[in-house]
């Protein structure tokens, strides 16, 4: 018995630093932890919302541009390391391990390069999701 209370007690503990923590997740919880999830979207309905919102139509339309930057980024760094791997070792699983860990180091960078260039830390691009969230939730009739 003191042994389970020893491990609930420390499993409280960590629930509670990570929660703190990714707190931030909590914004999407109403639409993540639906008993029927929201239907799907399409790129016009962005557009529309991106048109019909002036505040945060113009963030969200700039986020979705900086996913062409991680995505050339992610092309890029899987190319290269992946070629570079096979030059020089030949071997064809670590040219695809290299492959994996190239796309994913290319989207990060990718990422950081959209930040930058299009000044994505002065907006709350994640505000505007959450606002197109709630925008398709009452235009889909809360299904």
């Amino acid at each position: 018995m003191a042994e389970s209370s020893f491990f609930r007690k420390h499993w409280e503990g960590w629930k509670e630093f990570w929660g703190e923590r990714f707190s931030f997740l909590e914004n999407y919880t109403r639409f993540t932890d639906r008993d029927k999830p929201l239907p799907s979207w399409s790129a016009s309905d962005v557009d529309e919302f991106i048109a019909s919102d002036p505040v945060h139509g113009p963030t969200l339309k700039t986020a979705r541009e900086a996913v062409n930057y991680a995505a050339i980024g992610s092309v890029l760094g899987a190319v290269t390391t992946a070629g570079f791997t096979w030059k020089y070792s030949r071997s064809l699983h670590g040219a695809g391990l290299s492959f994996v860990a190239g796309a994913m180091f290319g989207w990060t960078f990718g990422q950081e390069i959209a930040s930058h260039s299009l000044q994505l830390y002065r907006l709350d691009t994640m505000a505007a999701q959450v606002k197109f969230l709630e925008w398709w939730e009452n235009k889909t009739g809360g299904h």
